[in-house]
């Protein structure tokens, strides 16, 4: 049942075309565009901002499953219908805005869980990356068609595909702009899981409460380590990674986490 606060949020957000709830320790984002398939548009990417901001602001959200709404589509892409119409200024500022949501997704602090129930496609497997995790059911399909409309991807498509699935799989992709099934997308490594549909959001779930039990300063840290460690030289991300040890060294939660592990009871994490 979603709570009084919950429904305040979304109404307050006033979020147009993205459903938003929290429940417990997850917030819940939703692209509700099912009759377009889920598409993106201006407005669907500031709506998109609106619900991360809120879940990054909100200590009590330790998690966040994006998804979309209905059973055909996760996000099938950008909305041709606007994207037409672009100049190539407008162009330019399009793909920034999007590339600065997905930024904003990637490094939340927060573990993200895509869950994919159907086509990502285009700026729908762009925003997927972005992700932490991607658990897909199995009849989801992937892809980066964006030279079949004479563009190229301007969601970060050129650069988060081939960190997470090698330089040649990824131009294989992009110049081909082919559709690849969940099952070859799980064997590059573009997703971490594929499951059957009503599986999806429980696996997606249990994830999230996974890494909820553990030290909130540390997962941060950790995610923070990852994603600018592949943006620098090893040695520069060692050094960073070391820095990071030191920080949750210092906190209350490893000193918890040290004592309860001694005195073999589970940890109570407060998140400082």
């Amino acid at each position: 049942m979603t709570s009084s606060l919950n429904i305040s949020t979304a109404t307050e957000l006033k979020l147009e075309n993205v459903l938003y709830e929290k429940k417990g320790l997850i917030a819940y984002v939703t692209i509700n565009r099912p009759k377009v398939l889920n598409a993106l548009n201006t407005s669907t990417w500031t709506d998109l901002n609106a619900a991360f901001e809120d879940a990054k602001a909100d200590a009590s959200v330790r998690g966040v499953i994006l998804t979309g709404a209905g059973d055909k589509a996760f996000i099938a892409g950008a909305d041709i219908s606007e994207l037409a119409h672009l100049d190539a200024y407008e162009a330019e500022q399009s793909s920034r805005l999007g590339q600065g949501v997905l930024d904003l997704i990637e490094n939340l602090g927060k573990p993200v869980i895509a869950a994919i129930n159907g086509f990502a496609l285009g700026g729908g497997c762009e925003t997927a990356m972005a992700c932490t995790i991607r658990i897909a059911v199995e009849h989801a399909r992937f892809g980066q068609p964006e030279v079949k409309l004479g563009l190229l991807p301007g969601g970060g498509g050129t650069q988060r595909l081939p960190r997470l699935v090698g330089k040649g799989r990824a131009l294989q992709l992009i110049l081909t702009g082919e559709t690849i099934s969940a099952q070859e997308a799980y064997r590059i490594g573009l997703v971490n899981e594929v499951v059957a549909a009503d599986s999806l959001m429980d696996r997606a779930e249990a994830i999230l409460k996974q890494i909820a039990a553990n030290a909130p300063i540390a997962v941060k840290f950790s995610l923070d380590a990852a994603n600018k460690g592949l943006e620098t030289s090893q040695s520069a991300g060692l050094a960073l990674e070391a820095s990071y040890f030191g920080i949750c060294a210092a906190s209350e939660d490893k000193k918890e986490g040290t004592t309860a592990f001694l005195e073999k009871r589970v940890p109570q994490f407060r998140g400082r």
